[in-house]
């Protein structure tokens, strides 16, 4: 019996296997498929999590980039730095997930990959997680199995707090025209925005959209966005996948187990940046369990606290931006992108260093004045 099993093998699965296994405990790590396996994502990475971990990220990081053009409707482009900050890494999932697995191994986690979990029982003490390989059992679980696994379901997390998200990617392996710029354009898509991350042997190109509203042709919007980069999005294998985005504080903690990751609903509202916080809540995931296999009853309802304050405390801030900037775009990026400070705040707070909340109330005044004839 393992002290703990982890279903998914992603950021937040990969983190929590790490600090459990370097703290000695027996970890199995369930995935369904084999490693290394493609993810759909834009694969930009901040540098803040180097401060969760005691190795080098390097061999994992295709790029690293400190520069972001930003465009509107493909047309009126800022060119921005982000000077003083640790530049953003650009990672291929299937390499990045893969590696931070394997610095779990290495601390004695235990992979089986390609292994589906079919179903889960609680016995006395204990959780039974039943494969086609047989069953397993470990004291505690943690569900990381992402936005479309089925593991909360089956612990009872019927109804979520979160708001669904939608978005569209493609890999274009293929010669680059510009490996110096994360591109973003606003505009052409409605309550979202079009990414392109470069990497050293291609682009990763894609489409969300994070409020809901009208139905919108996702794939035609993208097609004419990549003929910019000399890349035929319909030529190359498109992944659509949801984006459980945070809508409020919930609880992440039953019996013997937690959610951590997409699972738990932990994406940025705003800008849906999902693997810093899916690794936060691994790192937090793995704390809270070591803890409780100590003998700290508490340990569980706290990590649904932790989660909930040192995440959710700042998305509130970044859901109240989100909906001021998404209703209107073009006030947005008007008076908001096209000021240099814009980039410089949001590179801090993806590094770490700043929160939502210090920026947020003032942004959102100067967007809410942009709508007042005469103002803005």
């Amino acid at each position: 019996m393992y002290d703990c099993i982890i279903v998914g093998a992603g950021p937040a699965g990969g983190a929590a296997a790490y600090h459990l296994a370097k703290r000695g405990r027996s970890v199995l790590i369930l995935e369904k498929e084999s490693l290394p396996r493609y993810k759909p994502c834009g694969g930009g990475v901040s540098p803040a999590i180097a401060a969760w971990f005691d190795f080098d990220f390097s061999p994992a990081i295709s790029l690293r980039i400190n520069s972001i053009r930003y465009t509107w409707k493909m047309d009126d482009p800022v060119e921005a730095k982000l000077e003083n900050q640790e530049p953003i890494w650009m990672v291929r999932r299937d390499v990045f997930d893969h590696f931070l697995v394997q610095q779990a191994q290495k601390q004695g986690a235990e992979l089986r990959d390609s292994t589906e979990v079919a179903g889960i029982e609680f016995k006395s003490d204990r959780w039974q997680v039943n494969t086609a390989a047989g069953p397993v059992e470990g004291r505690y679980l943690i569900a990381a199995d992402g936005a479309k696994g089925p593991m909360a379901k089956w612990l009872g997390f019927k109804e979520r707090k979160r708001r669904m998200g939608a978005a569209l990617e493609a890999e274009a392996m293929t010669e680059i025209k510009d490996e110096q710029s994360i591109h973003f354009d606003f505009g052409m898509v409605n309550n979202g925005y079009i990414w392109n991350f470069p990497k050293a042997d291609g682009y990763s190109i894609g489409i969300g959209t994070f409020r809901g509203g009208e139905p919108q042709n996702l794939r035609e919007i993208v097609t004419e966005y990549a003929n910019m980069f000399g890349v035929n999005f319909k030529e190359i294998k498109q992944y659509g996948h949801p984006l459980c985005l945070w809508d409020g504080d919930q609880k992440l903690h039953t019996q013997n187990a937690l959610l951590a990751g997409e699972a738990a609903c932990v994406v940025d509202p705003f800008t849906a940046e999902g693997i810093r916080p899916s690794i936060f809540s691994g790192v937090k995931a793995a704390e809270a369990i070591n803890a409780a296999l100590a003998g700290d009853r508490n340990a569980l309802e706290n990590y649904t606290q932790v989660i909930n304050q040192e995440w959710g405390s700042d998305m509130v801030w970044a859901q109240r931006l989100a909906g001021v900037f998404y209703r209107v775009p073009g006030v947005g990026y008007r008076l908001g992108i096209k000021k240099p400070a814009a980039t410089r705040r949001m590179g801090k707070i993806l590094a770490g260093e700043s929160r939502y909340g210090d920026v947020a109330a003032t942004a959102i005044k100067r967007l809410s004045s942009g709508l007042i004839p005469g103002r803005g």
